[in-house]
């Protein structure tokens, strides 16, 4: 595959998403680059923002199976990744497979479950395989993770840990719609008296997991010239450097933004990175890699604002 056809087969998704979704046009790219570079998106919004709905769309238009976990207190990471269980009949114990075996996961709410229970999708997202009694399950290289969290309710939610948190290769905030998009919703879904599932709206699937696999395979091969990589590498270190941040992102982080940059590359068409590429997906990559100084919490900062301006601060090569 080329990276034309990477871009017409992310225009040929959008299209299908938008019979189904009014808005979220950012995040819906977010989402694109996630899937084409191989990474995780968390979606942070308040409720009735559509972030189940867009999850459960988006994986109908590109035609991966879909799972979802609603993420409660309670929930157990055997809930999450299957279990061994002995079989009466035939004396022998077989795997039980928890919803986690999937190509795109809804994690629902993870917020709101226990760290422990958080815990069982590390291995998850970072190696795409999961360990039941000591064997290795391989989840395969499109496996997804779209989890969302509500960031208006405080009680009865765990925050993510940091070494969760960096396992996502964006955090986009979902927010409210425009006045035109609301109306548009009103006039949508207002005559719905229930749900309905992607493909009652029409949503076709626009892939499989073969076409998924070469445009990640494609994307692969975007170039990425020293410039840019310098440029990269500035944006990362920034955050180290801020008195205003207590810890900035990991090398883990620029790494991420390089393959983001050519996945963002390839949806827009080209077989090479562009300075513009990194700067426009450093903020939902950096925002929840970092963590606020005690002085810069007293004072009312934001992490938003200033990771804004190490971004700003920090010249794109031309």
């Amino acid at each position: 595959m080329k990276v034309d056809e990477v871009q017409s087969l992310g225009v040929e998704i959008r299209k299908e998403i938008a019979k189904a979704v009014v808005g979220q046009d950012a995040t819906i790219d977010l989402m694109l680059v996630a899937l084409f570079a191989g990474g995780h998106i968390l979606l942070e919004g308040p409720p009735g923002t559509a972030k189940t709905l867009l999850a459960h769309s988006f994986a109908q238009a590109i035609g991966l199976d879909f799972g979802r976990i609603q993420f409660t207190p309670d929930l157990m990471p055997a809930d999450i990744i299957g279990a061994n269980l002995f079989n009466f009949q035939t004396s022998s114990f077989s795997l039980t497979r928890g919803p986690i075996f999937t190509e795109l996961l809804l994690a629902d709410e993870i917020n709101r479950t226990p760290p422990k229970t958080q815990a069982a999708l590390l291995e998850a997202m970072q190696e795409r395989q999961v360990t039941i009694d000591g064997e290795s399950h391989q989840l395969g290289d499109r496996f997804l993770v779209v989890a969302t969290q509500n960031p208006i309710e405080q009680q009865g939610v765990y925050p993510l840990p940091e070494a969760q948190l960096d396992r996502f290769l964006f955090k986009q905030t979902v927010d409210y719609p425009s006045l035109e998009e609301e109306r548009k919703i009103i006039a949508t879904h207002g005559a719905k008296k229930e749900a309905m599932e992607p493909s009652a709206w029409g949503i076709e699937s626009k892939a499989d997991a073969a076409l998924i696999t070469a445009a990640m395979n494609a994307v692969k091969e975007v170039r990425l010239v020293d410039e840019v990589i310098d440029y990269i590498a500035a944006l990362v270190r920034g955050t180290r450097e801020n008195p205003d941040l207590e810890s900035g992102a990991s090398p883990r982080a620029g790494a991420m933004l390089a393959g983001a940059a050519r996945a963002r590359a390839a949806i827009d068409g080209r077989d090479f990175v562009i300075p513009d590429d990194a700067k426009m997906l450093a903020a939902p990559l950096l925002r929840h890699r970092v963590i606020l100084s005690p002085a810069a919490e007293i004072n009312g900062r934001k992490v938003e604002e200033i990771v804004a301006g190490i971004i700003e601060a920090i010249e794109a090569p031309r």
